[in-house]
């Protein structure tokens, strides 16, 4: 077995370490991309020929504090979570809260028919159809032969 000489971290690596924690600290668990954490909430997206299907996980989220607008070829999901979870029994108490609001947009490749999307919200899963527009639907052609 090889003994390998241990060195000392560099002043440097240490200052990247206590800002990092500094920072992490401070922001807790909001999204940081260039950090490596996921976006929230999390989707699903889905196409066929005729419609796109979202769905996006917002557990504790209630029907009125979601906004689902369509502007352009761009979809926004937002909202606003608030729970709170109370117990109370024989020798103790305990309370939590969460709060906290979300945003997503989501680029669309072809125009939607916005007067017919649906959402609708079922346990913890929002699922927003977005129709076609007639004229971004593909085009079928009947090849004849001679």
């Amino acid at each position: 077995m090889a003994l390998v000489p241990v060195r000392k971290r560099s002043e440097l690596a240490r200052l990247h370490d206590e800002m990092d924690n500094l920072i992490g600290g401070f922001f807790g668990d909001l999204d940081w991309p260039a950090r490596g954490h996921s976006r929230w909430p999390a989707l699903d997206i889905a196409e066929n020929d005729n419609e796109f299907i979202v769905k996006a996980e917002i557990p504790g989220c209630k029907p009125e504090d979601i906004d689902i607008a369509v502007h352009g070829h761009v979809l926004t999901i937002k909202g606003e979570k608030k729970q709170e979870e109370e117990k109370k029994e024989k020798g103790f108490y305990h309370i939590e809260r969460s709060y906290g609001s979300f945003r997503r947009d989501l680029n669309l490749v072809t125009e939607v028919d916005s007067a017919n999307i649906e959402a609708a919200c079922k346990d913890g899963i929002l699922t927003v159809k977005l129709p076609k527009s007639p004229k971004a639907k593909p085009t079928k052609i009947k090849v004849k032969g001679e």
